[in-house]
């Protein structure tokens, strides 16, 4: 079911930058036990929304290894991301219209602060499990580090403690892209959607791979000299992301993704913040992504005092956590019932 919280006291950003007040769009599936110990919280991804059993079918649902026959299961809409939570297109209560492209720069801590208010908002003392991938894990992982009483278990997938400079270089050519559509600044909301376009485009590249565009998207007929399945195909994915999502959203989530660092202002390195976690850790990583590869995830298991390591064979790349939902729930339930 999909709620609202407005909260209108002022939040205060990393960067000192304070929203006058905050809104988070958040969806529940199940019901809190008595012992208010099976609350499974689920982070979402960048273009993500908070409907998890829509985005991440076969591992939360009544099909899935999260279940909300057993668990009570939360997921919220990002703080800066375009459904329902304070963002770009949220009204600022100061002026009256919306931020656009005036909404200030977050960082995971920020989103992470946010979820911890709803969390409070609703009374959860403690989370069973917290779980993401890609960038729901950066925020998994800062989220046990910032309440480690309240999060008692951890899954992450496709994922990592810092954000790479192979990402960070990504995401600025996505920016790149978003910036050379002259509108993308403007107060509007498809203000940059061509520059989206091309962003999308982009990040396709990374989230799939070689081997299997070549499978799915190669041309049998050698005469051809234009209109080939490869272009249609990446044309396609720029379109259907700019007919659900903002440029201006999108540019500022990357940007909380290049400051994701676990070791940031705790004077030490990403390896001991690691070492100091005593969650239990399912680490998933798999085979063939290309943006938060097989040894990112390894490096967090080795790093983790608590962690069980696990490595999906899988042709999809990145987007491998989301397509191999059996995969997934297979191992997450195998962990779980231990």
């Amino acid at each position: 079911m999909l709620h609202r919280f407005v909260s209108k006291t002022p939040f205060s950003l990393e960067n000192g930058r304070v929203l006058p007040e905050l809104e988070i769009s958040y969806h529940t599936y199940g019901k809190l036990n008595n012992q208010g110990d099976n609350v499974v919280w689920v982070c979402h991804a960048l273009t993500a929304n908070a409907d998890a059993v829509a985005w991440w079918p076969g591992v939360v649902g009544e099909q899935g290894a999260i279940d909300p026959e057993r668990y009570f299961i939360v997921c919220a809409n990002i703080l800066g991301s375009c459904y329902g939570s304070s963002g770009p297109l949220s009204i600022n209560p100061e002026t009256g219209s919306p931020y656009y492209a005036g909404f200030p720069i977050i960082t995971i801590r920020d989103q992470v602060n946010a979820h911890r208010l709803l969390r409070e908002e609703l009374g959860i003392q403690s989370i069973a499990l917290c779980m993401g991938g890609s960038m729901g894990g950066y925020q998994v992982l800062e989220w046990a580090l910032l309440e480690p009483s309240v999060i008692k278990r951890i899954f992450l997938i496709a994922t990592s403690a810092t954000e790479s400079a192979w990402g960070i270089a990504i995401h600025e050519s996505q920016r790149l892209a978003i910036e050379a559509d002259a509108s993308w600044q403007e107060p509007d909301p498809a203000a940059g959607s061509r520059g989206l376009k091309a962003a999308r485009a982009i990040g396709m590249l990374t989230y799939r791979n070689y081997s299997l565009m070549v499978q799915q998207q190669q041309d049998p007929d050698p005469e051809k000299v234009d209109g080939f399945k490869a272009a249609s195909y990446i044309r396609y994915q720029g379109e259907k992301l700019v007919s659900r999502f903002n440029a201006q959203a999108y540019w500022i989530l990357t940007k909380s993704m290049d400051s994701h660092h676990i070791g940031r202002g705790r004077n030490m390195d990403a390896v001991h913040v690691l070492n100091g976690m005593a969650q239990p850790a399912l680490v998933m990583g798999i085979t063939s992504d290309l943006l938060c590869p097989p040894e990112e995830q390894r490096k967090l298991a080795q790093s983790l005092p608590q962690a069980r390591y696990v490595e999906i064979d899988s042709p999809y790349g990145h987007d491998g956590f989301l397509v191999e939902a059996e995969k997934v729930s297979a191992a997450l339930r195998d962990w779980l019932g231990k």
